[in-house]
């Protein structure tokens, strides 16, 4: 893998997941107590054998470069020709945001070039899930292809929000659709269409002359899924990659969290008793950034009802409960739930604050927020509109990080 360089999107603007994305970037959100998005793409590189990672962002890349440069630079060696880089838009091409995921990697083609790599594998940053890429590298060799893309099963309703692909016998890509209306399904499986995971594999050589290529048409949206791939199909030796999931369980994994309702169910199913995503896999682990920070502390245990206590839970290190009760919750680092506080199937970033007796349930609250005593949150979704929270479509209350948030609680 050492003729192999990752490039990773990590420049979305997030909007479907605002306000948690009002000042981090997508893949900079919280996920799972102590992980950020990010750490599961930048995981599979580590333990993929993949070494040398650039990372290109474009909007609020401050918390993710900080993550990363805590996180995950130590891991690599420079003087190996080791390293994990966050690009922001350099503009040494144009004077623009990035016009589209190719144009994003288009922009920084003299930085890619620079490297020499014999195959370039380009991923997103904001999806979670376990997979080798060493295995689809091998299968892009193996197969003499010039681009391969990742394929995953999906329902047909679920494919509307997918490139789609055909494919024969040996697994050439013969017909792709950037979100179809109405998607092929797979020969013998009309409940099912094969979709693209934005994972490719290109070599390098064959990337470069497309970008250039494309990045020349006026009308093009310079997006691989819409632009790239339909437009070499039928002179390119182009294959798609079964998804082969290293995440030791029976079903395979993959999650796109791109919506606030998509993000909190995909935190608490983690909560149940065996969920899908194993992070407790000596095998496949996933790498992030830890704090020194002491062990989560449950304090109280009386018959008055201050007891401090939590079940169907993950909590985080530097978590206190002091006296109060979480249930099918995921608990960020340095959290205090104080005496009589009810915190059921929520999410709490770091340094979150529940006063005494507060009432919170199905809720994301953002970092450092401090919760008032007494407070109730998921309760009464009505009034939780009307203090300026935002309420998802299945009801999921998310209390943002501002300035003053506290004074919200006072609004009716």
């Amino acid at each position: 893998m050492k003729n192999v360089l990752a490039v990773v999107l990590a420049g979305g603007k997030g909007s479907r997941l605002e306000p948690l994305t009002r000042d981090r970037a997508k893949p900079a959100v919280p996920f799972g107590g102590i992980y950020r998005i990010v750490d599961f793409t930048l995981s599979n590189c580590i333990n993929s054998g993949i070494r040398r990672m650039l990372l290109l962002t474009q909007y609020k890349g401050m918390s993710l470069d900080r993550h990363v440069s805590n996180g995950w630079r130590h891991l690599l060696c420079r003087e190996l020709n080791e390293f994990i880089d966050t690009v922001p838009p350099q503009q040494r091409i144009d004077e623009q945001w990035y016009q589209g995921t190719a144009d994003a990697v288009y922009q920084n083609i003299y930085t890619l070039e620079k490297e020499r790599p014999d195959y370039v594998v380009i991923l997103a940053g904001d999806h979670i899930y376990k997979m080798d890429y060493s295995k689809m590298v091998d299968f892009h060799r193996e197969k003499n292809a010039e681009l391969t893309v990742a394929a995953l099963k999906v329902d047909v309703e679920e494919a509307r929000s997918f490139g789609v692909m055909e494919t024969d016998a040996e697994n050439r890509i013969v017909g792709f659709a950037e979100k179809p209306t109405s998607p092929k399904t797979i020969p013998g499986n009309q409940k099912q269409c094969l979709a693209s995971m934005g994972i490719y594999v290109f070599n390098a050589h064959f990337l470069f002359d497309q970008l250039c290529q494309d990045a020349t048409l006026s009308g093009s949206a310079h997006d691989f899924g819409r632009d790239i791939i339909p437009s070499i199909i039928d002179d390119h030796r182009l294959m798609a990659f079964p998804f082969k999931d290293e995440n030791s369980k029976h079903d395979a994994y993959w999650r796109d969290v791109g919506t606030l309702d998509a993000y909190y169910d995909a935190n608490i199913e983690l909560t149940g008793i065996n969920p899908l995503l194993n992070l407790y896999d000596d095998y496949w682990p996933v790498r992030t950034y830890q704090p020194n920070l002491p062990p989560p502390k449950f304090v109280f245990n009386e018959d008055s009802g201050r007891r401090g206590a939590a079940h169907d839970s993950i909590i985080a290190p530097g978590a206190i409960i002091s006296g109060g009760k979480i249930t099918g919750s995921v608990i960020g680092p340095k959290v205090r739930v104080e005496e009589r506080a009810k915190v059921a199937d929520s999410i709490l970033f770091h340094g979150v604050r529940v006063g005494a007796g507060a009432t919170l349930r199905k809720a994301i609250v953002d970092k450092n927020v401090s919760i008032p005593a007494g407070a109730e949150v998921g309760v009464d979704l009505d009034r939780d509109c009307r203090r300026g929270f935002t309420v998802t479509e299945g009801g999921v209350v998310v209390v943002p990080a501002l300035e003053g948030a506290e004074d919200l609680f006072a609004r009716e």
